[in-house]
């Protein structure tokens, strides 16, 4: 049987995440677009093909991937689109390559929360004869999901709190993000409530802002470029658990189970725990961390708060989980999933500066798509 070609991240690039950038969305990509062609040493040329992770609703208009080809040099390539998390962008790109069509892909992924109407965009993700007339929305599902996760295993707002300071403390040394704060449990405590049990500092905030990554076949990587730039795609898994809410146990995570399974079987992981150094996990809320890691067998089921009360994920913990402040202080919806890869390549290389984890060399990324977690993808990459 033919070993698969192995695929490396020779480059990434992402702009600073803010609020009201004045950017259009073809200048942001841009911007990335450049970026990771300077971080790989390479120019456009070298690309084969383009992925684009966008989205008609966030974006307001359809086939909403026509206002960015341009800027991401897809002019006489092959161009195509994913409308959902830059995981699963990443996904696709990768499988271009491994079909043996393409030697070079780059993926590219933009968001402008501030032009867009969160509320009413989130409320068309749900069933159309029920659930979207009831009003739902991406929080109240949330909040409905943290109240399922504390019924079922007994976690605390205090705990889901704990996730917040962590990761806003952690943005701190991260000069991209948008909420670089140092805050108590308190604090978070005491923030007003959104959506009970949630309160705004339980909540991710609505940011603009692009990432580009470039993904290159092995032979191409080798050539291109240097053995210090490339971080190798050692495993990845995606599953989608039930559409409708009431149709799942919002506190099972099976789907990322699943997911992080298959993950680990491909990149040869037995210990998640103990050989992940690094881990960029999917946080819009406070809770949903907790939640993810224990889908993702970091810790057993409803033992999240607990390990995180201990400092097993801080930054100096034994696995450091969103040293780059995580979702909960910077989260452009279309690009989070990319983002964590991007952060995840700059860890494996040495170079994520004052949030750098000291002898990474396995790393973990994690993006969602659907609402309350119905979609997981996980990607496991290595030095």
């Amino acid at each position: 049987m033919r070993r698969l070609e192995r695929v490396a991240v020779i480059g990434v690039g992402q702009t600073k995440y803010e609020q009201n950038k004045p950017d259009t969305f073809a200048e942001l990509v841009y911007e990335v677009t450049c970026k990771a062609l300077e971080d790989a040493g390479i120019t456009i040329k070298e690309i084969d093909n383009v992925v684009s992770v966008s989205s008609d609703f966030w974006d307001g208009r359809t086939i909403s991937s026509m206002a960015i080809s341009d800027a991401s040099g897809a002019f006489g390539k092959d161009i195509t689109t994913v409308e959902g998390d830059g995981t699963f962008g990443m996904l696709y790109g990768m499988m271009r390559i491994l079909s043996g069509s393409f030697g070079t892909t780059l993926v590219v992924s933009h968001h402008k929360g501030t032009e867009s109407n969160m509320k009413g965009i989130t409320n068309c993700a749900f069933d159309p004869l029920v659930e979207r007339k009831l009003g739902l929305d991406a929080i109240s599902a949330a909040a409905m999901q943290a109240r399922r996760y504390m019924y079922k295993y007994g976690a605390t707002e205090e705990e889901f709190a704990l996730v917040s300071v962590k990761n806003h403390g952690n943005a701190t040394r991260n000069p991209l993000a948008l909420m670089p704060m140092e805050i108590t449990v308190e604090d978070v405590l005491n923030s007003p409530k959104v959506a009970e049990p949630l309160k705004r500092l339980d909540c991710s905030p609505i940011t603009d802002g692009a990432c580009a990554v470039i993904l290159a076949a092995e032979r191409n990587a080798k050539k291109l470029t240097t053995n210090a730039k490339r971080v190798w795609l050692k495993g990845v898994g995606h599953c989608a658990d039930a559409f409708r809410l009431g149709d799942r146990d919002l506190a099972d995570t099976r789907a990322l189970k699943n997911a992080a399974k298959k993950a680990y079987e491909m990149a040869g992981i037995e210990n998640p725990l103990k050989e992940i150094d690094v881990a960029e996990v999917y946080d819009a809320f406070s809770y949903m961390e907790l939640m993810w890691l224990e889908g993702l067998g970091f810790c057993e089921d409803g033992m999240g708060g607990e390990y995180m009360g201990r400092g097993t994920f801080d930054f100096g913990g034994e696995l450091p989980v969103n040293p780059s402040g995580g979702r909960l202080s910077s989260h452009p919806v279309q690009v989070a999933g990319l983002a964590s890869v991007a952060e995840c390549v700059l860890q494996l290389r040495g170079e994520a500066g004052s949030r750098q984890v000291e002898g990474a060399e396995t790393a973990l990324a994690h993006g969602i798509n659907g609402i309350c977690g119905q979609s997981h993808c996980v990607w496991i990459l290595a030095k």
